[in-house]
């Protein structure tokens, strides 16, 4: 019988990381959950008294507190097999309008925060020659969305920077997989008041994730709609796309 896998998962607290921890804890596995919202994940540990669960209640702005959540999770349950940098945030912002805070607040969490989340674990995976880093990017990061430069341009970097990993561990038997959604139903989206197309449940996602984590897929979107969207979107034509989106709806800006 194969040991329990240990699972560290950051933005636990509700959407796509709480579903990914209620999915792995069905595999029955340990778990390190972190989130800004203890409580949160207290609540969910509550839930679930039969696994082993450790929460941290951390910013992943927090280079130092992470690296410290880190460090406690490997010292109660050793290397991690499988480590996911989900935290993210979707927010609106236009240059000119006084958006640079959001700006940097969303490449803080969503680009900077999946760096500071792998740097912790990385040499223990790369000692034990063994163990899967997992990024949570998003098809938002194939062209640049009118209204949403901000998230966009973090999930770029995310995509861009999840490649170079790979291919920087692969070597040293770790593997690093990217996962691209597309449209997920969560409280992020929720907010959304525009039409998404080919808009995934939660669950079902996350249950197609622990898959591809498994099987260590290179890169994975979800719904496989908008694999083919995104490629095709890709694809398209600068003065096309311009003329297309231009008049696309817009995520709401702070305040809003």
């Amino acid at each position: 019988m194969n040991p329990p896998l240990k699972v560290f998962i950051t933005g636990a607290s509700s959407g796509i990381g709480l579903a990914l921890a209620a999915e792995y804890a069905r595999r029955g596995a340990i778990l390190g959950l972190v989130a800004r919202r203890g409580d949160a994940l207290a609540d969910f540990r509550q839930t679930h008294p039969s696994h082993p669960i450790a929460i941290y209640a951390v910013d992943v702005r927090d280079e130092a507190a992470l690296a410290i959540a880190a460090q406690r999770f490997m010292a109660d349950y050793g290397c991690p097999d499988v480590v996911i940098a989900n935290a993210g945030v979707s927010r609106g912002a236009i240059t000119g309008q006084g958006d640079l805070k959001t700006f940097r607040d969303v490449m803080d969490v969503n680009y900077y925060g999946m760096v500071a989340t792998f740097e912790p674990f990385a040499a223990a995976m790369v000692a034990a020659r063994r163990g899967t880093l997992v990024g949570i990017a998003s098809v938002a990061g194939v062209r640049g969305l009118p209204g949403s430069g901000a998230y966009s341009a973090s999930k770029a970097a995310a995509l861009k920077y999840l490649e170079a990993l790979r291919v920087e561990m692969r070597p040293h038997g770790v593997a690093v997989v990217t996962i691209a959604p597309g449209y997920i139903r969560t409280p992020m989206t929720a907010r959304n008041s525009y039409r998404m197309p080919f808009l995934m449940d939660v669950d079902r996602f996350a249950a197609k994730v622990a898959d591809a984590v498994a099987r260590k897929t290179r890169f994975a979107v979800f719904p496989w709609q908008m694999r083919v969207a995104a490629a095709l979107l890709h694809g398209l034509p600068r003065w096309i796309y311009d003329r297309v989106f231009e008049k696309a709806p817009r995520k709401p800006r702070a305040g809003e």
